[in-house]
């Protein structure tokens, strides 16, 4: 007994007072496959092409795109997820580019397959934004609105070329009314049942999509925020995790991760699927830009961010660090 009698007898800090002390009692731990690797493949080009907004992360070739799914597994990671990116010449108002057997997303996907098999999860963005020469996620009515219904058929067709070239999950990521039970019905009646559906069930009108969009070479004109959620919306989310649900969504994610925490949070506790959260462009660029200039230490920021995203309740992290964050862990 001090001075001071028994207190303090509750000492939280005996249990931070080394490295493996810490260790031992650390609640939540990243692990390679908690991670999935986006990635861009980027038709008629011979060299990857550096996204200048995004450093270290490049519109692949199909040869240089092998070899990351190959690195991929080589680390642990669990998925990969496929973005196409078009000739801007391909392009056209209902991004038929899209539905092509062989554009290159599906290009993508077969090499991809052949390369490494079932040793990846290889998912598939299923959306129209990429091919359309408006670049808006669906097609357009003749006010220059996204037709909603119109758009849903186009997915129908996107879902069986992508599950024909070889798909393990498509991930709708255009937030159009229904499009998880038009896509589940469409791939059932393919013989695509075993096909899985990751709903991108919270996706909000983000300004942190900025790098993103040089990345699939965005030809946007306006914004999207008649369909993508409202920033200052919550139980909005929950709504659309009710209808994924009941649409046959195998797993539900919410985009961006870290601006919406809460968001994760809430929809993780009240599901018993598994549930991703994509840490997008902008969260990627803020921190290695910081990093460039010295004002914080690069990898225990993603690590805090990815620790972050994890403990807030997703089982599953989209992030263009996976590979490298993996080999790491």
């Amino acid at each position: 007994m001090t001075k001071y009698g028994s207190f303090p007898g509750a000492r939280p800090r005996r249990l931070r007072t080394m490295p493996a002390m810490r260790r031992m009692v650390a609640e939540y731990r990243l692990h390679p496959a908690d991670l999935i690797l986006p990635a861009f493949v980027r038709e008629g080009v011979g060299e990857p092409v550096p996204i200048g907004a995004m450093p270290g992360v490049v519109q692949h070739t199909r040869d240089t795109l092998r070899k990351a799914a190959v690195e991929a597994v080589a680390a642990g990671v669990a998925g990969i997820m496929l973005f196409g990116v078009p000739l801007d010449e391909k392009k056209d108002a209902a991004g038929t580019a899209g539905t092509d057997p062989d554009g290159i997303l599906q290009q993508a996907i077969r090499d991809v397959r052949t390369e490494v098999g079932d040793d990846l999860v290889i998912m598939s963005d299923l959306c129209l934004d990429e091919y359309t020469d408006h670049g808006h996620c669906g097609v357009l009515d003749s006010a220059g609105r996204v037709d909603n219904d119109a758009t849903l058929e186009r997915y129908a067709e996107m879902a069986q070329v992508q599950a024909d070239a070889g798909v393990h999950v498509v991930g709708p990521s255009g937030m159009m009314d229904g499009q998880v039970g038009v896509i589940r019905d469409a791939l059932d009646q393919t013989g695509h049942e075993d096909v899985s559906i990751l709903a991108y069930t919270a996706k909000y009108s983000s300004a942190f999509y900025g790098p993103f969009r040089e990345a699939v070479g965005s030809s946007l004109k306006g914004d999207r925020k008649t369909y993508q959620q409202d920033p200052a919306n919550l139980r909005e989310s929950l709504r659309e995790l009710a209808l994924d649900l009941d649409e046959g969504a195998d797993m539900v994610m919410v985009k961006p991760a870290l601006p919406y925490l809460d968001v994760l949070a809430k929809i993780a506790d009240a599901v018993d699927v598994p549930v991703a959260a994509y840490q997008i462009s902008g969260e990627y660029a803020m921190i290695e830009a910081a990093a460039e200039k010295g004002w914080i230490d690069r990898d225990k920021a993603i690590m805090e961010a990815l620790t972050g995203i994890k403990r807030a309740g997703a089982n599953m992290i989209l992030t263009y660090w996976a590979t490298e964050v993996a080999r790491a862990l």
